[in-house]
């Protein structure tokens, strides 16, 4: 099940959720968005303790977090 979700084509790769991940999962996706920009992805579901700060961070409401 996944713990994060992004809605990758609101993404504005401003990478404050990668910096922001205690488990350092998230990373920036080789792939373009929508919007040009390359989205932010989670490398490992299993790893994701569901902390929120990455959803807290975004400033583009991009991110759900499910516990």
């Amino acid at each position: 099940m996944k713990r994060v979700v992004f809605n990758e084509d609101k993404c504005k790769a401003c990478e404050l959720c990668v910096v922001t991940c205690p488990r350092k999962i998230i990373r920036m996706a080789d792939r373009i968005n929508a919007l040009g920009f390359r989205p932010a992805e989670v490398s490992d579901q299993e790893k994701c303790t569901s902390c929120t700060l990455c959803a807290r961070m975004c400033p583009h409401v991009v991110i759900e977090v499910f516990r």
